[in-house]
């Protein structure tokens, strides 16, 4: 009979001073080199001689690079190897005090490793799951002391990624998670406190935002390489969803994905049917050499071209010509659209709807340019010959010899209706007329003129000057011309192009909002706390801002604008704005433009 929890207490500065790693793939053995680095005794285990090996020569491999590379001295190299010892029987878990298993994402592998180590390890013993879909509750029930079950979830991979997700069920005890939170933090992590449920915090998020973009891309509304590069550079995020899909691999994926779905029964979770297609193809990633990418080789991150990729040059239709830009606002966006356009060599006219306007966001891009002549970003004479070719206007009659006008006016319907309109009428044939919005029908707005083909939507993102993307938004009656002038401008002013169709959100909103707005259903539902949340998607997701600093500095009303808009296009009941989203903005808690959203800030 096990010896009750009670009867053998931890601290929660139980040193666990041997460790004992059950899966020595990829994550095992990386999770190994971890414990051994922090002084650990580690005992690997896999079923088969072969992997122990690879993960014992990977081990070496590591070592030696990090002694050439000064992290490592040859003796803390060698003190460290002889910390590590691998088998391929359970039995030698004997001695351990805490067993990792990091097995494949199976119930029946998982429980059956965990039945046989209850009767093999100390009734002391922690046992930890691997797991990241699968119920950690369940897999403890199995178990003659499921009080001593608990998650541990690393993430890939493990020397290089801080945080460690600690995932308590019903049945796990205090004492256990004391000391494995203490020993993460010995190993140089961050430990998140989560409860029970697929996904946990980071995947919990990550999976739906990844199965959006594979459904994106199964719907043919945009290519892999634009899917990725928008995410990239609309959100900085350091890789795209579909070659994320491939590094973690579309098996997984979909295995996280059905067991988030079995739980939530929210369509968004359902895998998309391409990642089964995939799957079952055994197009499973970078492991397999190919997934939605093709790669060099099975394992390499070489991406290699095949029949998917755009060939180079390709596009199509010719352009027409450009050499003068008008940009209707007077706003930070219309302000920085000038300056891209004026830094780039082209004559601009900055008309708002009052002369003053006008000369105070030219103004601002005065100040933007010095700014960047400070930092040695532009010369004293680049940034004086880029202000001239701004000129102010009081009255849209100024866009009469444009070839491009650039609409960055409020997120209004009505109000881009009415200066569509009004540019129809003041705009030459032939120019081409591009609205910035985020989240508005672009059809809206080239019905509102005579010329509905010459409308196409030039989506920047804030701050315009710095940041690369631009979604280039064609509607079912855009011009082929029209759609290459744009795309050649987009070179010329140093933006990256990418295509996509006109529906909500475009590319990078459409699935940018549903994660935020999953974020706050977590915390509204009482899984997780703001700070663990952000902080689990910046170690874990590699995120340049949690989802609720990024909610806080665009804006809680435009935010739940933008969720609004989503769930009206698309009917999904997934997509319908968190009420705690709603209350906040009710009470006009709006972010750090109000002092307050989800934190409070200091008023300027």
């Amino acid at each position: 009979m096990a010896t009750p929890l009670s009867d053998t207490p931890l601290s929660p500065s139980s040193p666990l001073k041997t460790v004992a790693v059950v899966g020595l793939g990829t994550m095992g053995t990386g999770i190994a080199e971890v414990l051994a680095r922090a002084g650990r005794e580690v005992i690997g285990i896999d079923v088969g001689e072969e992997q122990a090996a690879r993960a014992l020569a990977a081990l070496e491999a590591a070592t030696a690079r990090a002694v050439r590379r000064g992290r490592l001295s040859e003796e803390e190299r060698a003190g460290m190897l002889a910390r590590v010892r691998t088998g391929t029987d359970l039995t030698a878990a004997a001695d351990a005090d805490l067993v990792i298993e990091v097995a494949p994402e199976s119930y029946e592998i998982k429980q059956r490793i965990l039945g046989e180590l209850d009767g093999i390890v100390r009734p002391d013993t922690i046992l930890a799951t691997g797991t990241n879909a699968l119920s950690v509750t369940r897999l403890a029930s199995g178990s003659a002391r499921p009080e001593r079950v608990l998650g541990l979830h690393f993430f890939n991979p493990a020397p290089a990624m801080r945080l460690v997700e600690v995932v308590s069920s019903v049945l796990t005890a205090p004492q256990a998670v004391a000391a494995v939170t203490a020993l993460a933090v010995e190993l140089g992590k961050e430990p998140v406190a989560v409860g029970d449920r697929p996904g946990f915090v980071a995947d919990g998020l990550l999976f739906g935002y990844l199965n959006q973009a594979a459904a994106m891309y199964e719907a043919k509304y945009a290519s892999r390489e634009d899917i990725d590069a928008a995410m990239r550079l609309g959100c900085g995020l350091p890789m795209g969803p579909l070659a994320l899909l491939d590094l973690i691999g579309v098996d997984t994926a979909r295995t996280v994905l059905e067991a988030m779905y079995a739980e939530s029964r929210d369509r968004l979770h359902a895998p998309a049917p391409l990642l089964k297609q995939l799957s079952e193809a055994g197009l499973t990633g970078r492991k397999a050499g190919r997934g939605f990418y093709t790669y060099a080789a099975p394992g390499s991150a070489t991406v290699v071209p095949d029949a998917l990729t755009p060939a180079a040059g390709d596009t199509g239709a010719a352009g027409r010509t450009v050499r003068s830009v008008g940009v209707a606002g007077s706003g930070t966006m219309a302000s920085g659209i000038a300056e891209v356009f004026a830094k780039a060599g082209y004559d601009v006219v900055l008309a708002a709807r009052s002369e003053e306007k006008a000369r105070a966001a030219r103004a601002r891009v005065g100040k933007s340019l010095a700014r960047s002549v400070d930092k040695g970003r532009l010369t004293a004479e680049a940034a004086a010959q880029a202000l001239e070719r701004i000129v102010p206007a009081g009255s849209y009659d100024a866009f009469a010899e444009v070839d491009l006008a650039v609409e960055a006016v409020a997120e209004d319907l009505d109000v881009k209706r009415q200066l569509f309109a009004a540019l129809d009428k003041v705009c030459k044939p032939g120019a081409v007329l591009a609205t910035t919005t985020s989240s508005l029908p672009v059809v809206a707005c080239a019905r509102a003129t005579s010329r509905p083909q010459d409308v196409i939507g030039m989506h920047f993102f804030n701050p315009a000057p710095a940041m690369k993307l631009v979604e280039v938004v064609r509607t079912v009656l855009t011009a082929d011309d029209v759609h290459a002038t744009v795309r050649e401008v987009c070179g010329r002013i140093g933006k990256h192009a990418v295509d996509c169709g006109d529906r909500a959100g475009f590319i990078v909103n459409a699935l940018l909002f549903p994660y935020l707005n999953n974020a706050v259903k977590m915390v509204q539902e009482h899984y997780a706390s703001l700070d663990d949340i952000d902080a689990a998607m910046k170690l874990g997701g590699g995120y340049p801002m949690g989802p609720f600093e990024l909610l806080d500095v665009v804006g809680l009303d435009v935010s739940l604008a933008i969720e609004k808009v989503l769930h009206r296009e698309f009917r999904e009941p997934g997509l319908a704005p968190a009420p705690l989203l709603e209350h906040l903005v009710a009470a006009g808690c709006l972010g750090r433009k109000t002092g307050r959203g989800f934190r409070e800030y200091a008023r300027r």
